[in-house]
Parts: C-alpha cells; structure tokens; sequence
C-alpha cells in the first residue's frame, strides 16, 4: 500500500474556474514544495485558464499547470502493474510453476496481441487433472497437443513429427502393462470401432506391444524409463504418420504428467470481470462487493490491453491522492472527488466554510490578506529561498491580479512587501506589468457569455442558500450594453440549470474602481442588494472592486435583511 501512495501524484491545486491567483498559487506552491522534500509535487488545475493568465505564464516561460477533473483514485493509478500472467497455451506444469514461485493464487490469462482471456485460480488447475467423469473411457480421455506433452515429459520426438502446440488432441490413453494379447484385444477392438487413430500406448521396455501399436496405427506411442526403440519400428512408424515419444520417467509417472501438459485454454471461464483504468475506486469497490472474483484485470479503455492487476483485498483501504488546496478552502469551489482525496496543506485568504474534513492533522494557512501567492511567496521568504524568475513573476501576477495591483480594499502591508520583492526578483516594473495584464483580452468583448460568466465563478452557502458570485475585470466598460441582454438570458438558465438562490456577475473597471453588478434569482434577495439599482436586474456599485470584503459581505448582508 505505501508503495502505492508513493507512487500516486501529489496535485497543488486551486478552486474551479480558476483565476490567475489561483493558477499562479499552484504553480508558486509547487515549486516551493518540490526544493523542501515533495519532489512529485505537481501544479494542476480544475478548469480552463484565462487570456490574461495564460499571457502571465507565457511571459514567465512556464507552462500551464495539467487539468485535472477529478482526483478519486483510479483502477489504473493503484493496479499492480508487475503482473504474473499465463498465455492461453500455457501448461499446467508452466501455470503451476509460475502461481507457486510468485506465490498468487489467480493469475490473469492474456492472448498475443495482449487482451485479457479469463482469470485462472488455483482451484481451477485441479480441473485440468482430474477427468470430470469418473466411469467409462471417459477417465483414460485427455485433451492435450502431443508437443506440448513432449516438452511436459522433456521427452525426444521420433517417428511423425509432432503438431504444433496449437493442435490439440482428443486421445484415449492405453497402458501397455497387461498381457500381449490383452493389449493386442485391446487395440484390435479400438480398430474395429473406428478410435485407434485417437490412442495413445504407453509403455516401457516391451518391444512387442511397440510393434503392435504401430502396426494397428495408434495417434502415438510414448516409450518410458528412456528406453529406446527399434530402428526399423521408428521408420515403420514415421511412414504411418505416428508420433513417438521416448522419455526417461517411469511409465506411473508419465502417466500422471500427461494431464499437467494440458493448456489453461481448456478451465477458462468466459464470465469475469475486467475493470477500466479510468474507472474510481471507489465505484469498483461497490460494483465488485458482491462478485465471488477475488482478482481483477485492469485493462486500457482504448484497447483493452492488460495494465495490471487489483484485488479485492487492495481495495479495502486503497490509497488517495494527495492534495494541496490552495485559494480555497471548501468542496464546494474544489475539484470533482476532493472527499476522496487526502488534503495534507491548504493556504487560503477566504473565510472558512463548507465541509473541508481530514483524516489526520493538516498544514492550514488562512490569512486575511489580499492575495494566496501573497502567503506562498512569504513561505519562500521565511526559508530563505528565492523563486525562480518565473515563479516569482507567476506571484506577482496573483497579487497583482486580486489587488487590482495593490488598492483592492483587501489589500495589506505583506501584500505591498511581496510584491516589491518578487518585483526585484523578476526583473519587472509593477505597475507597468499591471498595464498591461488588464490590457490583455477583454472578456466582454471578445468572449462568449459562457466565457464571460465562468471565467471567476464561485459557488456559496449561506443560510442555506445557493449563491454564485463571477467577477471580470475589464479596462472600461464600453462593450457592456451590447452584451448585457445576453448576459442577463444566461445568468436566468443558470439559475434554473444549478438551482441557485442568486447568482452575480460582477463587472468591475479597474482603472476607475467601479462596478456594473447583473444579478438574477430570488426577488427579496435582489431587492435586498445595497446597491444602486439601475434596472431590474442591473446596479451600479461605485468603488466596490472586491468580490471577498465588499460583495460577498453584501449578499450575506442580503440574505439577512430578506429572511426578515
């Protein structure tokens, strides 16, 4: 199990709709992570970036952070990968061998191109040597490939060549240890019924009983204790087609082997169950609970190819991601599986809420400041270790980003220090950075509505109530009348799509501290709204600029005032 976890990636990660403090937080964390003893820590994302983040990472020269849906574990990240596995050619002796060297119990069965056959267990190997009729010829019936004998006894091939190990045989053993004529009445009657082509003689030093079954044309004739047989026999007998076997066992023990060179082709069952890698643990457990499968394949979805091996055992504890949340601090703004998932760090400039749990003690970092790439960046500082260049630009932007460049009402004094610091590092002239952040893609110009709405949209509870606040941040507000009819139709469906009590799409100008608030939802939450109402759903907020000390304060304040 530890092995596992060791294994499975370690995700720094911030909220949906991931803003660039959020993206460059991850990234900020990451970094900082992997130089103090978390070499896989990986910065990842829950949803698409931004043009004006992506322009943050392109001047930084650092790549976006992976997407990542959902963080349950998969088949696929906790399978077994070093796998025993048969071919369904494969022997009893070479099945055994390999379940009793590797110490399993159930091995999977794959064919050539790497498709999964069926499962084999121990129980099933019995099936191989013991006849499931007990009477009749039934019990002296084996269905084995003459060459795949041979190889079971190591035994020389005389006389007809073998078929390859492909061919199996139905052929009826007959022990030549009676009398010569009982072995002669024997093999005549097989002849008149029309089966001495199907027999297989087994017998040791007895010459005559050699020469009777090449005469009467049996399918092979094995010669025990490694005794050999007579020249112009094995000629007679190549001529009738008839293969010879010479082996050194005892004619007992040859016997008892010929059933261990039957091939695991003949026990597999034909309904097992296979598991997609994509597929999450936690849905397995609960597909497989009832099934009497102990061994599970794990197969590509693409493919089907074999990828490894779960149990059922491994599934009574399995490992969980790790994860580090950054910029936020509920499973409701967090990726899809976070309960799944085991949270070891969150660093977080919002107020607590939701119903973020843990298994054991946690880092948590939560500070009233104005940005997280503010807090990731102090961490660096408090270990004496300098961002790279393009980390340190990468937090910059964060703080730049959530502080409108530091007059957000959120910002503080760290803010300022951090940002003059990582100013140094990077080689930048804030302000002048700021310029021409916001100068890149206005969303309501050049985005859909959908872009538009989620491009910074977070979900709240409060009192109960499903809130979603979205905030974009433009250079003026010339191209908002054209959109708004648009944007007003889309906030509806949302309310209606995600049933939400409100919902606000904040557009803020942040060269004059201004914003343009369209909401839609509950008609005593609107009327509620300290703002100036422009129209039924439009109002103006001058200098409200911060979605997390001016408005969602003021929805709160909302909520209270309509519950009345």
């Amino acid at each position: 199990m530890e092995s596992w976890k060791s294994e499975l990636p370690f995700y720094v990660i911030g909220h949906r709709n991931p803003d660039t403090d959020a993206i460059c937080s991850a990234i900020g964390h990451a970094a900082l992570l992997r130089l103090t003893g978390e070499p896989t820590a990986t910065a990842a994302r829950c949803g698409e970036i931004t043009q004006r983040t992506a322009w943050v990472l392109q001047e930084a020269g650092i790549e976006s952070p992976v997407l990542i849906d959902d963080v349950r574990t998969t088949a696929g990240m906790m399978c077994r990968r070093k796998v025993v596995k048969l071919s369904p050619n494969d022997t009893f002796l070479i099945a055994y061998h390999k379940m009793l060297s590797a110490g399993v119990r159930a091995v999977p069965v794959v064919d050539e191109s790497g498709q999964v056959m069926g499962i084999l267990r121990y129980l099933d190997l019995l099936e191989l040597l013991v006849p499931a009729e007990t009477q009749g010829i039934a019990v002296r019936t084996v269905l084995v490939a003459l060459k795949n004998m041979a190889a079971t006894l190591n035994a020389e091939i005389a006389g007809a060549p073998c078929p390859v190990a492909e061919d199996e045989e139905n052929l009826i053993i007959l022990v030549g240890a009676s009398s010569q004529d009982t072995v002669e009445k024997r093999l005549l009657q097989a002849k008149e019924e029309g089966k001495i082509d199907r027999f297989l003689v087994i017998c040791g030093d007895r010459p005559h009983v050699h020469k009777l079954a090449i005469e009467f044309g049996v399918r092979a004739l094995l010669i025990t204790g490694g005794y050999q047989i007579d020249s112009a026999l094995e000629e007679r007998a190549r001529e009738k087609n008839i293969c010879l076997l010479l082996a050194k066992q005892d004619t007992a023990s040859c016997t008892t082997l010929i059933r261990c060179s039957r091939t695991v082709r003949n026990v597999l069952d034909s309904g097992f169950i296979t598991v997609s890698s994509h597929e999450p643990v936690s849905v397995l457990k609960k597909r497989v609970s009832s099934t009497t499968q102990e061994l599970f394949p794990v197969v590509s979805p693409d493919d089907q190819h074999l990828l490894g091996v779960v149990s059922k055992s491994d599934l009574v504890d399995p490992p969980r991601l790790r994860l580090a949340l950054v910029d936020h601090n509920e499973y409701a703004q967090a990726v899809r599986g976070v309960e799944e998932a085991e949270i070891v760090e969150v660093i977080d400039h919002h107020r607590l809420a939701g119903n973020l749990v843990s298994r054991e003690p946690i880092r948590y970092l939560n500070e009233p400041v104005g940005s997280t790439s503010t807090l990731v960046a102090r961490k660096f500082a408090h270990r004496d270790l300098t961002p790279e260049p393009g980390v340190s630009l990468c937090l910059l932007a964060g703080i730049v980003s959530d502080t409108l460049n530091l007059t957000s009402p959120t910002t503080t004094d760290l803010d300022r220090e951090m940002l003059a610091w990582l100013a140094s590092i990077a080689g930048v002239d804030a302000a002048n950075f700021t310029r021409k952040f916001f100068a890149i893609g206005s969303l309501l110009a050049n985005g859909s509505v959908d872009d538009i709405v989620n491009a910074d949209r977070k979900e709240f509870m409060d009192e109960g109530l499903k809130i979603s606040i979205a905030q974009v941040e433009e250079l003026g507000m010339e191209a908002l009348a054209a959109r708004e009819a648009e944007l007003i139709q889309h906030l509806t469906h949302l309310v209606a799509k995600e049933h939400l009590d409100l919902i606000c799409l904040v557009i803020t100008d942040v060269t004059e501290h201004f914003s343009h608030i369209l909401a839609m939802g509950n008609d005593a939450l609107l009327a509620s709204l300290p703002y100036q109402r422009i129209s039924e759903h439009s109002f103006s907020a001058p200098g409200v600029v911060s979605r997390k000390k001016q408005i969602f304060p003021s929805v709160c304040q909302a909520i209270r005032v309509a519950r009345r």
